[in-house]
């Protein structure tokens, strides 16, 4: 089966590209493919390509990504707690990185990382450093692994979920700490999410994913204003408002389940769920298109 189909996007430098869609929709293959960790087998790249400074890097050798791999490219895992090793300090996790990909002594790459936990905004860094995961809290354990991610100030990080299972007062401190670090090292960053919150807030333009496929692309005010998309549109009914009096109205949900990878319907992937479909949906899968300047949407009923 294809869990990612076709996929077509692009991040430019500063930039904040959100990646939205349900679970299962793909955004978490497509992260992993940029940096080749699908894992083979049974997973596998078959074609297209991901170009990153004009290096192809889906044909690079193995030796030559990993160069690249949490130096130019860094990713910030989902689940702090599962993804930082328990039996190693955190300032030892921060500093493996560094010594990785920089010809530095234990002591130099220590005293990096030291500064790195400081810059994410971790009180008594050089004490924090000694302690392991466990001794943290989900919080911090998040600024651990985005201090991982930025030690090496990469062009680009891929950030998948970084806020999930963190509480709400929490989930702002490290949103804004990204957008501080992001504007402050000027790199693009790819932020994964299914919460449309999140995106309204931090990114730029936005991507919305539906199995396996995109099937809107838009910069974030024009995506909000006027979503093109009917998977889009009725992501954006199932936002709960703040409404008073006769107003208010009962949250609307998407009809249906997500398809099945391995049962996908003909036509458009989203037409056995969507309200505004037809009988021209059923036949071919319609192509991706630009319907106004910036604005892309995968549906025929678009524009």
């Amino acid at each position: 089966m294809r869990a990612v189909d076709g996929v077509t996007l692009s991040v430019r430098p500063g930039e904040m590209l959100g990646l939205v869609g349900e679970s299962g929709c793909g955004k978490t293959v497509t992260a992993l493919s940029i940096l080749r960790l699908v894992p083979d087998p049974p997973g596998r790249i078959v074609g297209g390509t991901i170009s990153f400074e004009g290096r192809d890097l889906v044909r690079l050798p193995e030796e030559e990504i990993r160069k690249i791999r949490g130096c130019a490219i860094s990713m910030i895992f989902q689940e702090p707690m599962t993804s930082l090793n328990p039996v190693f300090t955190v300032g030892e996790q921060v500093a493996e990185g560094i010594r990785q990909h920089q010809k530095v002594s234990r002591r130099e790459a220590w005293d990096q990382a030291v500064e790195v936990l400081k810059r994410v905004k971790i009180s008594d860094p050089a004490r924090r450093a000694r302690e392991y995961p466990h001794q943290l809290s989900g919080g911090m354990r998040q600024r651990v692994m985005i201090a991982i991610a930025l030690a090496l100030r990469p062009k680009l990080l891929i950030a998948d979920e970084p806020t999930t299972a963190l509480d709400v007062t929490i989930q702002a401190q490290i949103l804004e700490l990204l957008l501080g670090l992001q504007e402050e090292m000027k790199m693009a960053v790819m932020l994964i999410t299914h919460d449309l919150g999140v995106i309204a807030e931090t990114a730029d333009r936005v991507v919305v994913m539906y199995a396996g496929r995109v099937v809107e692309e838009a910069s974030v005010k024009e995506l909000f204003d006027n979503p093109l998309h009917p998977y889009t549109q009725g992501l954006m009914e199932s936002l709960p408002r703040l409404e008073t009096g006769k107003a208010r109205r009962r949250l609307r949900a998407i009809p249906g389940l997500v398809p099945n990878l391995l049962e996908l319907p003909t036509g458009c992937k989203f037409a056995p769920r969507c309200p505004k479909v037809v009988e021209q949906c059923w036949p071919t899968e319609p192509e991706l298109r630009e319907i106004r300047p910036g604005h892309s949407a995968r549906c025929i009923l678009a524009g």
